[in-house]
């Protein structure tokens, strides 16, 4: 089976031609092997669920790893604790390996009593023991695990697994927890100590800070793109597109991969690009560019739904793309610290910067077809030729 460039869903080194991710998953056994427990926050189509999978592949020797996803359970799953006990059980009977047969028996029991006496409490307890009659140390990660962020049981959730790390200890427990997704789950509050103050605090906070770099370098695209001249043998300068390829996309994973996709199976073949050869040059990246730019895909509409839900991160942007006011870095900023996270921005000596070219180049042209008024203020200085005249 040929292999092919991937922008859906997971990559599979098996069926994509993707980067060389053994540096970041040493980073991350690393911190595994050190106990931590921690997230793995990044904007949407950012390669968390193909590093989570590669580094479950990645330490299958040596731990006994379980990979949930909170998108596979309902809403429902988190109306109640009972029902989110049940829904939990059910997936760790599903995806778990062998379980030792006492804790599989009170899996399915959890799993079978939805409406009845489950509590976290009892769950947590079972899964004390497996980690405690496990031959491995058992890491779990839980992806997309914001979905279930706005509700009591996930706050609930979190302070277990707070608990089971400070007394990791004493009480044999998970070696590593593993949370991903787009927003930051540290920042939930939950009122953890049952005290006369009633201090909130956060049910995460024993966090480990993540710092493996997830984008693209040149040289990671240079590695990717050796794979497929291997099989395809087009003579293209590899380094040259690689350099492009970033140039345009700052290494965001899902932009780099799309742009190598549109390539190698929409350009090829067409008028100018009638062979692969001519399509892997620096005119083919940027006939890719301008494909990309005037196609909806899941990632634009991502951001353009941010913008509408929240209006005070949409006029930063626009006056900051129109008027050219700079953004200076605040890590209090509500704003800023959205925009980050979301993947609009990234920040380069104290300020605030549009992501990537492509970023910048889309959201330029959606001011430019939503207002009205050519001739505003807001423009002032601002066209689409002094946009493409700055790079």
């Amino acid at each position: 089976m040929n292999r092919t460039f991937n922008s859906n869903g997971y990559c599979d080194p098996r069926l994509h031609y993707m980067v060389d991710l053994s540096s970041r998953l040493k980073e991350i056994k690393s911190m595994i092997d050190d106990e931590k427990y921690f997230t793995i926050n990044r904007a949407r189509q950012y390669g968390k669920t193909t590093i989570l999978s590669a580094l479950a592949d990645y330490l299958d020797d040596g731990y006994e790893v379980v990979s949930l996803d909170f998108q596979t359970m309902s809403s429902l799953s988190f109306e109640s604790e009972q029902l989110f006990v049940a829904a939990f059980s059910e997936e760790l009977l599903d995806l778990a390996g062998e379980l030792p047969a006492d804790i599989k028996e009170k899996l399915s029991e959890f799993a079978g009593q939805s409406a009845q006496i489950n509590s976290l409490q009892a769950l947590f307890k079972v899964m004390k023991n497996w980690c405690k009659e496990s031959e491995k140390r058992i890491v779990l990660i839980i992806d997309e695990v914001d979905t279930a962020a706005n509700n009591q049981v996930f706050v609930d959730f979190l302070a277990q697994l707070r608990a089971c790390y400070l007394k990791r200890r004493r009480v044999r427990t998970f070696q590593s927890v593993i949370l991903a997704g787009v927003y930051d789950v540290r920042s939930i509050k939950g009122k953890i100590h049952p005290d006369e103050t009633y201090m909130e605090n956060s049910p995460w906070n024993i966090a480990a800070d993540f710092l493996v770099d997830m984008s693209f370098s040149s040289k990671d695209i240079v590695g990717m793109l050796v794979e497929y001249e291997n099989d395809r043998h087009t003579g293209m300068n590899m380094i040259e597109i690689a350099d492009v390829l970033y140039d345009y996309t700052s290494g965001y994973p899902y932009l780099v991969s799309r742009l190598c996709k549109l390539m190698d199976e929409r350009i090829a073949g067409t008028t100018g690009f009638e062979n692969k050869s001519s399509v892997w040059t620096k005119a083919g990246c940027l006939s890719a560019v301008k494909m990309l730019l005037e196609e909806n895909n899941p990632l634009f509409d991502s951001l353009v739904n941010k913008l509408y839900r929240f209006p005070e991160l949409n006029k930063v942007i626009s006056r900051h793309l129109f008027q050219g006011q700079p953004i200076a870095y605040d890590a209090d900023d509500p704003i800023v610290r959205n925009a980050r996270m979301f993947g609009f921005v990234e920040v380069h000596n104290s300020m605030v910067q549009i992501a990537n070219r492509i970023f910048e180049t889309r959201l330029y042209n959606r001011y430019l077809s939503n207002y009205k008024e050519q001739n505003s203020d807001i423009y002032t200085g601002g066209s689409r030729e002094n946009l493409e005249a700055n790079h």
